[in-house]
């Protein structure tokens, strides 16, 4: 009973771990990109997030052959000029019991320059260098949707898409902003290779608020 419930908490513990864990990128003008795992909401630890060892090969989108350096806490990456996104299937393996597990996939982007998505879940500006967002998930606008948005400060907002799956957001601050969504699809699902019940789909948006 009690390696059954030791179990069945770090069962438990994967969960909460992966849902509160992220992947964003973030860029400087046209430098490398720079792709993080970790809490955005709170500042990264010296050295990197204690899970980032987990982030082994992000993908991006499109897809890239650029060499991915491994620094203390991020990968970097030389992209093209642009908005960047990564996909991310593989950073937990599923975790849970044999019929109801759970598996996550993160979607990351930086930069609001173009007004789509290309994402299975994407967070799209209205409008280029815009205020007001979009949850685009399958090419679809995902309205009551809640959108988290971090700032610069580490100030913490949730807001709800209305019914077109839009959000205006008051972006008074200068510097970083990283807005964040999630949604959890249930049913017979794969990822990574492993059929899961559940399947949390975590997408991320940084960009700079001059």
């Amino acid at each position: 009973m009690v390696k059954l419930s030791v179990a069945l908490v770090a069962l438990l513990g994967l969960s909460s771990v992966a849902q509160a864990h992220e992947v964003w990128v973030e860029r400087d003008g046209t430098g490398p990109a720079r792709i993080y795992l970790g809490e955005p909401g709170d500042a990264l630890p010296q050295g990197g997030d204690p899970e980032f060892g987990k982030l082994k090969a992000p993908r991006l989108v499109p897809a890239s052959t650029a060499v991915q350096a491994r620094r203390a806490g991020y990968i970097e990456v030389a992209v093209p000029a642009g908005d960047v996104r990564v996909i991310d299937d593989s950073v937990f393996a599923p975790w849970g019991e044999e019929g109801r597990k759970e598996g996550v996939i993160y979607y990351a982007r930086a930069g609001r320059a173009e007004a789509k998505a290309a994402l299975p879940l994407e967070i799209v500006p209205t409008a280029a260098h815009g205020d007001s967002f979009t949850l685009i998930r399958d090419g679809k606008p995902v309205p009551a949707a809640k959108l988290t948005v971090i700032s610069p400060d580490k100030w913490t907002k949730s807001f709800t898409t209305d019914g077109q799956g839009h959000v205006a957001l008051p972006l008074r601050d200068k510097g970083r902003f990283i807005l964040t969504a999630t949604q959890e699809e249930k049913g017979d699902l794969a990822v990574a290779g492993q059929k899961v019940a559940t399947l949390y789909h975590i997408a991320t948006l940084t960009f700079l608020n001059d």
